[in-house]
């Protein structure tokens, strides 16, 4: 099968493209800049997507498009209309590239979203693949807007669209907050995590890829949502203790009310980043096509050891330590 990828070169594309090579997938790969795609895989350059790219040629032959490419998530957005941006790209620019598909007789369209569709946090029950809607943000606001104009073309049209939504991805490489927790939990550091109950979710950069192969493989109605996460949510303090264990480093985590932690938030103009680190964001992996049996395959604990080693290959070579 030939696969276009999108957003080839990102953290998550970067793990896709060799995975579904390794599955006997014909990758083309969009990249922006020339000379950037992964070995092996048929070079498309596309300097930016919105809604007035040009596909034109590039899906001659494709059977599925895996649309990774997005405007991601920032803490300190400088645009002047953030949410315009994010409808540009990542409405526009999917529904673009949907239309594109369906004028090629391209069948599959899997589309990474994101569980900020749904909203910033839970309180006793998780989020599932048949949540409603409901975002809180410009990001999650674009995205909830691509999906539901994906399943309006797909119920009008013979595209078969699959949404994969995700929580945080970690991995090799990772950025953003998970990587500032990694800075954090490798210092042999006392850490006021012990008294959070909290639960969140987050996916293994290896069972999202293995999503989204999935997605592409597996027949599917004209519209199908795949939630995809590890199956285990943690505390923050059981994710430092975790990224500890990997690192070699001693647990060292004590107890400290919450309230604690909120009064020395408000005082240091932390607010944010404590609340990230005290509230619950659950997700149940699944699918609304109940013909589907997607499971991740790896746990967090082979997740997080895997991440902080940096050895890719032990996923490809199915460890299965505990």
């Amino acid at each position: 099968m030939r696969v276009l990828v999108t957003g080839a070169t990102g953290f998550v594309g970067g793990w896709l493209v060799p995975d579904l090579q390794a599955a006997g997938h014909e990758v083309v790969a969009v990249v922006r800049t020339p000379g950037s795609a992964p070995a092996g895989a048929i070079e498309a350059v596309v300097e930016s997507i919105d809604g007035t790219t040009r596909w034109e040629g590039l899906l001659d032959g494709v059977d599925a498009v895996v649309h990774l490419a997005a405007r991601v998530h920032v803490m300190d957005d400088t645009a002047t209309d953030p949410l315009a941006e994010f409808r540009r790209v990542n409405r526009d620019g999917t529904v673009h590239l949907a239309r594109a598909c369906v004028r090629h007789g391209v069948r599959r369209f899997v589309f990474l979203s994101s569980i900020k569709v749904n909203g910033e946090s839970t309180a006793s029950v998780p989020f599932a693949a048949d949540s409603p809607l409901s975002p809180a943000d410009p990001y999650g606001q674009s995205k909830a807007e691509a999906e539901e104009a994906l399943t309006e073309l797909a119920s009008a049209t013979d595209l078969e669209a699959v949404i994969v939504r995700t929580p945080l991805v970690y991995g090799p490489g990772v950025r953003g907050n998970f990587r500032t927790m990694m800075s954090i939990a490798r210092r042999p550091i006392p850490l006021p995590f012990g008294s959070l109950r909290n639960r969140r979710s987050m996916t293994a950069v290896w069972n999202l890829t293995d999503a989204l192969r999935f997605s592409i493989d597996t027949p599917a109605p004209s519209v199908t949502v795949l939630l995809a996460s590890d199956a285990t949510a943690l505390s923050t303090g059981q994710l430092v203790a975790g990224l500890r264990s990997a690192f070699g480093v001693p647990g060292l985590i004590f107890p400290f009310p919450v309230s604690g932690l909120s009064r020395l938030a408000r005082m240091t103009r932390r607010t944010e980043a404590v609340r990230r680190l005290t509230e619950s964001l659950e997700t149940r992996p699944g699918c609304t096509n109940d013909s589907w049996e997607w499971t991740p395959p790896y746990s967090t604990e082979q997740g997080l050891r895997w991440t902080v080693s940096g050895r890719a290959e032990a996923a490809a070579h199915g460890d299965a330590a505990g």
